[in-house]
């Protein structure tokens, strides 16, 4: 593929390093069997779980101020660094009001190089390029969590010892190789003096269409982890087995790993608008099929049509238009808010999805149609005008969204 193989070298270091940074990523994934084998009582567990989730969201928002004071380099850098030094700790903490600080503390430092990494391949590659980019760099993400539990299991069944030092040794390994082969960011000038420039997230929260853009994100994303919380509970509810769930969720990583970069071809071409509304609406309203009685092609059904959403928006929405929605020197703090909302929305969706099932039941489901209702103008209102994406005549006939002249550079 054309962008692929223009790619610098950096970039394409910094996404296969990504591979496998998240081929190495066990420790979310077998946190609750680890803890509740360690004897720990459901409410501590849900309590490390709350605390991890908000570890993380707080590590991008930091991640996404850091890249701004110091570089992306640095940041993921000392990103897995830290993170590889708090790892080999966990197995031998047993004390709970221990373990659930430095779990925090570690999930924080774990994700605080999500928003460095896109500023870096942002700034990396000509605005025609950034879309498709981004959409590879979710591939290798998808693939490389895909693949993790198969290679935890293996970990696992030796000792749980063994998972959190591979896990530490494969985050070291990253920030040796970006630190290698990662070129040293030039110093980006302000655009005003130090002292008139407001400090921390203040330039985004005054921000007012991007404020709305960031509701849309956090609403499509409560909406979007349903599928990890709700949807096995109307699996069981309806009286189908376990197996029917784990093909569903077959399904939506099939579909999004055979259509997104084809389906990226296309929406790099299109105005930014249309793009995030139309796979906000399609994330809602797939959730929303799951209402309906309709047997197991409904659930596939629905499946298929939040998949698509996924595949349409996701490396427009939280990725290629946040690196551009703001100035330059605030390009982290725009991509660590949009982290942020993701995030948050995966640490709260399942708790009220769950708690939403408990009360509503199957009628969950039309709660869905109703949040898209109010995510999708939301969307739409909290993009720029006229805004196109990356590989628009517009962007290649004039000026980039930070006011510089894009390569001339098409295609994919």
């Amino acid at each position: 593929m054309t962008t692929w193989r223009v790619a610098p070298a950096g970039a394409r270091v910094l996404i296969g390093g990504m591979f496998v940074n998240r081929l190495g990523g066990f420790v979310q994934v077998f946190m609750v069997l680890y803890l509740t084998g360690l004897g720990f009582s459901a409410t501590e567990t849900s309590a490390v779980l709350g605390a991890y989730g908000a570890g993380s969201v707080a590590g991008v928002l930091v991640g996404g101020r850091l890249c701004d004071r110091i570089g992306g380099r640095a940041t993921i850098v000392g990103s897995m660094v830290l993170s590889s030094a708090l790892l080999p700790s966990v197995p031998y903490l047993r004390d709970f009001s221990v373990l659930l600080p430095v779990l925090a503390l570690q999930a924080a430092a774990g994700q605080a190089y999500r928003p460095a990494a896109a500023d870096l391949l942002s700034r990396m590659l000509p605005p025609d390029r950034q879309v498709m980019i981004f959409a590879m760099y979710r591939l290798a993400i998808n693939l490389g969590a895909a693949a993790a539990p198969l290679l935890g299991a293996a970990l696992i069944a030796g000792s749980y010892t063994l998972l959190f030092f591979t896990e530490a040794a494969v985050s070291l390994a990253y920030a040796a190789v970006v630190a290698r082969h990662v070129p040293r960011e030039r110093h980006r000038p302000p655009t005003a003096h130090p002292a008139q420039r407001p400090g921390g997230y203040r330039p985004v929260l005054a921000d007012r269409r991007y404020l709305l853009l960031l509701f849309a994100m956090l609403t499509s994303t409560l909406i979007y982890v349903q599928y990890l919380s709700a949807l096995p509970l109307a699996v069981r509810d309806r009286g189908l087995s376990p197996t029917v769930y784990a093909a569903l969720i077959t399904v939506n990583g099939l579909v999004v790993v055979a259509f997104e970069l084809p389906m990226t071809r296309f929406t790099q071409r299109c105005r930014v608008r249309p793009v995030v509304a139309a796979g906000t609406a399609l994330t809602c309203l797939g959730m929303a099929l799951y209402g309906p009685s309709w047997g197991v092609a409904g659930l596939v059904a629905g499946t298929v049509v939040w998949s698509f959403g996924e595949a349409v928006s996701a490396p427009t929405l939280f990725l290629a238009y946040p690196a551009r929605a703001g100035p330059p020197e605030l390009r982290g703090r725009y991509l660590g808010a949009a982290n942020a909302m993701y995030g948050l929305g995966a640490a709260l969706g399942p708790v009220l999805a769950v708690a939403a099932w408990g009360h509503f039941g199957a009628a969950l489901w039309w709660w869905s149609a109703v949040a898209g209702l109010v995510a999708v103008p939301a969307a739409w209102a909290g993009v720029r005008p006229g805004t196109h994406g990356d590989a628009s005549r517009a962007d290649r006939g004039g000026a980039g969204q930070d006011g510089r002249k894009p390569p001339g550079s098409t295609g994919s």
